[in-house]
């Protein structure tokens, strides 16, 4: 599969927009500073993004196209999304540095939207019936799991948490 060369742009502007955070507070730096850092103009990163924050929505969605396409399988029974879940977990752990950036910048809002808005896609797209509020239950309780668990380092274990998910989940259907 080849890579197109924009997509090459924004993971320097996304790995830029990442290295800064790790110097400076996030409101100090600037779209000039993200440009500079990732070998880019101004227009450049324009044309890819209007906003800071468009470059971790867009680093959210690339993340997540990357984990649909390594799914091999329809979830059909508890199992089968207890290993999703692990999944999620596992790619939320390799990527807890980016993480942990945005909670030091109070941006974890960002993360939650991006959840809200997938899940809720997710739910109108596969689930006739599903209730209005659902995607949100699930959202939410992603989002809070994976920032207390990021806040503890991502110290327990994969498997035990996913298990744990699924369980609140499954039994509460």
């Amino acid at each position: 599969m080849e890579i197109a060369p924009e997509e090459y742009t924004r993971h320097y502007i996304v790995q830029a927009l990442f290295r800064l955070m790790a110097e400076y507070n996030y409101e100090k730096i600037s779209v000039t500073d993200i440009a500079e850092k990732a070998g880019v103009g101004r227009a450049t990163f324009y044309r890819y993004f209007k906003r800071k924050e468009d470059i971790i929505i867009y680093y959210f969605e690339h993340h997540t196209k990357e984990f649909i396409l390594a799914q091999r399988f329809y979830p059909r029974c508890k199992d089968d999304y207890v290993k999703i879940v692990t999944n999620v977990l596992t790619m939320f752990r390799q990527n807890k540095e980016p993480l942990r950036l945005l909670r030091k910048a109070r941006l974890e809002y960002i993360y939650l939207d991006y959840l809200n808005k997938s899940f809720k896609t997710k739910f109108e797209s596969e689930f006739d019936e599903a209730s209005l509020y659902k995607p949100y239950l699930y959202s939410g309780m992603l989002f809070n799991v994976s920032m207390a668990w990021l806040d503890n380092d991502c110290a327990e274990d994969i498997n035990f948490l996913a298990e744990t998910i699924v369980n609140a989940i499954y039994f509460n259907d």
